[in-house]
């Protein structure tokens, strides 16, 4: 079974800008901008064609940025960008983020729209865990549904977001013998699955900046200390 792709062209855009605006605005990221300005090894998983590396890599030169994708079309397409503007320290990766095993462990490890599509969701999660220093910071941006669904009846977003995953989401996971969490796998599940895989306190922040059908999660690998 493989990771999923988020994908490539315009839509890709729409989530790279997407991703700027919420990590520029949540107000509990450990990672403020002024942290990326001073240097920060940072991940994005299942980063698509990863526009928002290459707009955060020339705002943090310090900073060190991959991306993460199991389409290569998605890869090529980042690359030929951050080569064009002459970006040194944006890279991206063909890879399988269930398998994620970086060679250096980063500071922070991004996931947008991404987990909830994965055939082993749990084990992307537990890698993403696994490859962050202690203390390090996994942000992940996902659809703001309840697991219940019975608690979205009166939510103006929940047909679309069980439309769309049936389609898409459960789809191209279940395609690969895969979970099918689906879009609306809910802030219930998505809680319990970070706890499993070994993340401190979960802070959850809603709606997203720029992005009224989405929530974020902010939580942390557990220091040595904790």
């Amino acid at each position: 079974m493989r990771s999923v792709s988020r994908g490539t062209g315009s839509r890709s855009w729409t989530r790279s800008s997407r991703r700027i605006r919420a990590i520029g605005r949540c107000p509990t990221l450990s990672l403020r901008p002024e942290r990326f300005t001073a240097g920060a090894r940072v991940a994005d998983i299942g980063c698509g064609s990863g526009h928002a590396l290459a707009v955060m890599g020339a705002a943090c030169p310090a900073s060190t940025f991959v991306g993460y994708d199991i389409s290569e079309d998605s890869i090529e397409r980042g690359r030929a960008e951050v080569c064009e503007a002459g970006l040194s320290n944006v890279t991206f990766e063909v890879a399988d983020v269930a398998e994620l095993e970086p060679e250096q462990p980063f500071d922070a490890v991004f996931a947008f729209d991404a987990i909830h599509d994965q055939a082993k969701p749990a084990a992307v999660l537990r890698a993403a865990h696994d490859a962050l220093v202690p203390g390090g910071t996994f942000f992940m941006m996902d659809l703001a549904l309840s697991s219940k669904l019975e608690d979205n009846i009166g939510n103006p977003q929940a047909r679309w977001t069980y439309s769309s995953s049936t389609l898409y989401c459960m789809t191209v996971s279940l395609a690969e013998g895969g979970a099918g969490l689906g879009g609306a796998w809910g802030w219930q599940t998505a809680k319990r699955m970070l706890a499993e895989a070994g993340f401190g306190e979960v802070v959850t922040h809603r709606p997203a900046p720029g992005s009224e059908r989405n929530m974020i999660y902010v939580t942390h690998r557990p220091s040595f200390a904790d």
